[in-house]
């Protein structure tokens, strides 16, 4: 198998970077479902513990994901004609969207907080002075309903991911399974 998507199927480079990021994601997600269905607990604590560096990983690997995508976009499967492929371009586009989006409102809280940022040891972000409202404000916002709607989208994803496989049988899982 090839390292870069060649038109029938997405390479192992693709591969991997899409399971690493879901599960990553599904850690994410865990952890804040933990958060609202046990409250303060010490698996919360663990849990919610890890959210900011895993989330910090993340969104590096999102970022390289996105920028191997426009480099294989000429060599990528192509969507299906018509509405559906349409669909599947205008949801993909959202995931890579919110992907983004979430982790991106949730750095620049971070930097507006004043507080460094710490993963593996590493200070990624000094501690800055007072905090500045206008950076942490969106992410206070919006980064957790930003989030929960990436997740319904990635549900979304997996019941279209089910409907190829079992409804329409057409092949397209095969495309990134193998």
């Amino acid at each position: 198998m090839r390292w870069t998507d060649d038109g029938y199927r997405y390479g192992r480079l693709t591969r991997w970077l899409h399971w690493a990021v879901a599960g990553i994601l599904a850690w994410q997600f865990t952890g804040m479902a933990v958060k609202l269905i046990v409250g303060r607990a010490p698996i919360t604590a663990f849990w919610v513990g890890t959210h900011k560096w895993v989330g910090t990983v993340l969104m590096v690997l999102i970022l390289v994901r996105a920028v191997w995508g426009l480099w294989n976009m000429t060599r990528r499967p192509p969507h299906q004609p018509g509405l559906i492929g349409l669909a599947a371009l205008a949801g993909h586009l959202t995931l890579y969207a919110l992907m983004l989006v979430v982790p991106a409102l949730a750095l620049l809280r971070q930097w507006g907080s004043g507080k460094p940022l710490e993963a593996f040891g590493v200070t990624l972000m000094e501690k800055g002075g007072a905090e500045i409202p206008w950076m942490t404000a969106p992410a206070d916002a919006v980064h957790g309903l930003l989030a929960w709607v990436l997740l319904a989208a990635i549900v979304g994803h997996i019941a279209m991911v089910l409907v190829h496989r079992y409804v329409w049988n057409d092949g397209t899982t095969k495309r990134m399974l193998g």
